[in-house]
């Protein structure tokens, strides 16, 4: 091994796996979870997103990716409609984590699963690491790529956060379009999977009433979802819940960018949400986590030190996360002004939806 460690076997520590073990450096990734499973978000994958996932070496509608078309928006009565100005599919994280996590181990990464890590330390110039189960493991270099779960030791220095909540759906929604809804306290997105049925992904604040409702239960998250407008009711009553209880995360810090600790080096190398979280609403997490672990991995190669590399990926990124934050302000505030915006100036939002593409940043 070269001594790299990735936590985390999401897309950002996979992709990072995959761009290291072809440089011939032979990372250890250790994801804490055996197989794949759900994760807490919309599962939409933008041009930018399948450009990453192809030179990693996926094809993402032979994964069975649901392509997607249109976008639909509501907001009480009002509602609207506008052709995506890019290329979109649908697709399932544990489907794409798998397969990410196979085409890792097939790159000559080693892949531990079912391995947590408790806690990370400087150790000289180099790193130790606490595993969950006891024992402990040494990392001359350090990546973190646990997503919106931290790391004791290492959080992030962000502050407040808001409610993602995720329930699968079975029964039929419009093909190839995917469904922004404004709710109380937020928005939810609503777009069809591969095989049928649907993914409904809500950012709500935590203080805002009914939230703390939705995030027990699927039936009153289905509930405060259909609430906020004329087309989520008509979308959600052809649909039913798979599971007794939503998906949650609490805390997520939507708009956090990790511009760098320091400038000695002694920081871990921070990928996809430990690096930053755009927006949900812009449904770029994806694109901007196989990015990140992308470019980390380059400057590992080139070493360059985690604090050079983190505050100039964070140059690159302002500007759109500047962007994205001011609309998912306007779609959880005003959501009828989106509505409008959308309506009369569809090229205007088409140029917003462009601008927010980051993975490749």
């Amino acid at each position: 091994m070269s001594g790299v460690v990735i936590v985390g076997g999401g897309p950002a520590g996979s992709a990072a796996a995959i761009a290291l073990a072809r440089a011939g450096r032979r990372p250890l990734l250790i994801e804490r979870e055996a197989v794949a499973a759900e994760k807490v978000c919309g599962e939409f994958l933008a041009e930018d997103a399948a450009r990453l996932l192809t030179s990693l070496g996926l094809d993402i509608e032979a994964l069975g990716a649901v392509r997607i078309r249109h976008a639909l928006f509501g907001a009480g009565r009002a509602q609207a409609e506008m052709p995506l100005p890019f290329a979109a599919w649908g697709l399932p994280r544990a489907r794409l984590d798998a397969a990410l996590l196979e085409a890792a181990a097939d790159a000559g990464a080693v892949v531990h699963r079912g391995v947590a890590v408790a806690a990370a330390e400087r150790d000289g110039t180099g790193w130790s690491l606490r595993l969950a189960g006891g024992g402990m493991l040494a990392a001359p270099q350090l990546v973190l790529a646990t997503g919106k779960h931290e790391l004791r030791g290492w959080p992030r220095a962000a502050r407040g956060g808001a409610l993602g909540v995720k329930l699968p759906l079975a029964g039929t929604m419009p093909d190839a379009a995917i469904a922004l809804l404004a709710c109380p306290g937020g928005y939810a997105g609503l777009q069809p999977r591969p095989g049928g049925g649907a993914n409904l992904c809500a950012a709500l604040d935590p203080a805002a009433p009914g939230a703390a409702a939705a995030a027990r239960s699927a039936e009153a998250f289905l509930s405060h979802v259909a609430g906020g407008s004329a087309l989520a009711e008509r979308l959600l009553g052809s649909l039913r819940p798979v599971l007794a209880r939503p998906l949650v995360v609490a805390g997520v810090p939507y708009g956090f960018l990790h511009r760098g600790l320091g400038s000695d080096g002694t920081e871990p190398f921070r990928i996809g949400d430990q690096a930053a979280v755009i927006p949900s609403f812009c449904g770029d997490g994806v694109a901007m986590a196989l990015g990140s672990g992308l470019a980390a991995a380059e400057a590992v190669v080139g070493g360059v030190p985690a604090p050079a590399h983190h505050a100039a990926r964070a140059a690159g990124l302002a500007g759109g996360m500047r962007l994205a934050g001011l609309l998912a302000w306007l779609a959880a505030r005003a959501p009828r002004l989106v509505l409008g915006g959308v309506a009369m100036a569809p090229g205007m939002a088409g140029w917003a939806a462009r601008r927010t593409r980051l993975g490749l940043v």
